[in-house]
């Protein structure tokens, strides 16, 4: 188990959506990052209102729901379960300290609106074990994972 964080001193945060034709909303002081696909170039995953000049925590939070988010998808066609277009993934990702010790720890707020929770569940935890920022952080770092499909 991973040593926990006894001070949080940053917090970078995320949120990801998908979407065919993403169009950037962020406001005057931040940033909204698009990112693609390799296999659907078509498909757009975009983590929204970054500062401008984003920390370590915030990118790395970004590109892990990003990979995750892509993650959802894979699961969800394994299952033969069409996921709602609103979907979205919080991930806020602490730079803390226990001791002198710095740490990191994250926690996930999956969105699937419409499905049923123990659904939505099965489906965020199979992708946690299959996305490779979660894989190569299991046993590293405390992740939190919360579903919420209502």
């Amino acid at each position: 188990m991973p040593a926990r964080i006894q001070k949080v001193l940053l917090t970078g945060k995320t949120h990801t959506t998908l979407s065919r034709n993403y169009v950037s909303q962020g406001g005057e002081e931040r940033l909204d990052i698009r990112l693609s696909t390799p296999n659907n170039p078509g498909l757009v995953q975009a983590f929204e209102d970054i500062q401008p000049h984003p920390t370590a925590e915030q990118l790395f939070a970004g590109a892990w729901s990003a990979c995750y988010t892509s993650a959802l998808d894979v699961i969800a066609k394994q299952m033969k379960v069409q996921l709602p277009n609103d979907r979205a993934v919080d991930v806020e990702v602490d730079l803390g300290m226990a001791g002198s010790a710095y740490l990191l720890q994250a926690r996930f707020n999956v969105f699937l609106p419409g499905l049923d929770q123990a659904l939505a569940e099965q489906i965020a935890h199979a992708a946690d074990e299959i996305c490779p920022y979660s894989k190569a952080t299991r046993g590293n770092i405390d992740v939190a994972l919360n579903v919420h499909a209502a």
